[in-house]
């Protein structure tokens, strides 16, 4: 790995005086307490609960800093517009931060999904290119992210693992696919679960990508087929937390 740019990822700022408040009522994790430093790993959803978007939020101020797939960053942007309607809140890209990572900075920012997947931050962009280093670093964590892993409006958020990876706060109020994602997580009732398992044992009908350079296909299965021995350990615990639950 030469450099720690994560050239695949871009920033949205949104500013104005109701910046805040705007994305508490979309996003998944609560904005208002966002603190510099501690990243918070957010989507939003479809009205049934469904990933459309999955990001990082990050506090520069009164701002929030949005750190999101380069490749969809302006369709994430046309889709926030949308609900802004006359709120004082402007949406826009920051061309002059761009995301890093390293497996070991210790004066950085944990990833907030999981320590195991190294430090993150947001700076000037800098020479090299990370992206694929953390890829594949991300994947043998067996965490996924981005409209090719997760499927857009494909996958409930719960689905992809988000309660695990600190993906939802459930007492931060109302946001659009709450009620879905809300019902699941009190009835402790995941049916499926986003997992990557050997290419060779893909299965079509349940894959979202195919990675063949990885052997891994990334594929959403329900958790009763799902075999603990391919799963991280993170997941296997909650997986079985949720069969003696039962």
């Amino acid at each position: 790995m030469t450099g720690t740019t994560l050239t695949d990822r871009a920033i949205l700022r949104i500013s104005g005086e109701e910046a805040r408040p705007f994305l508490q009522g979309l996003l998944t994790r609560d904005v208002l307490t966002l603190a510099p430093g501690a990243p918070r790993w957010t989507a939003l959803l479809s009205a049934q609960g469904k990933a459309l978007f999955d990001m990082m939020l990050w506090a520069d101020g009164d701002d929030v800093l949005i750190d999101c797939e380069s490749a969809q960053a302006d369709a994430l942007a046309r889709r926030l517009a949308l609900y802004r309607l006359r709120r004082k809140v402007v949406i826009a890209r920051d061309t002059g931060l761009a995301v890093h990572w390293a497996l070991e900075a210790a004066d950085r920012p944990h990833d907030p999904r999981l320590p195991a997947l190294g430090h993150r931050w947001i700076a000037a962009p800098g020479d090299g290119d990370a992206a694929a280093a953390f890829r594949v670093h991300r994947l043998r964590q067996g965490v996924f992210e981005g409209a090719d892993e997760l499927g857009q409006d494909q996958t409930l958020w719960l689905e992809t693992n988000a309660g695990e990876l600190n993906g939802v706060d459930y007492d931060k109020g109302c946001y659009v696919g709450q009620e879905n994602t809300a019902r699941m997580h009190y009835r402790a009732k995941v049916n499926r679960r986003l997992v990557a398992v050997p290419l060779t044992q893909a299965e079509e009908k349940r894959q979202r990508a195919a990675l063949p350079d990885m052997g891994l296909s990334i594929e959403l299965r329900r958790v009763e087929d799902l075999d603990p021995a391919l799963l991280p350990d993170w997941l296997a615990a909650a997986v079985a937390a949720q069969a003696t639950a039962e």
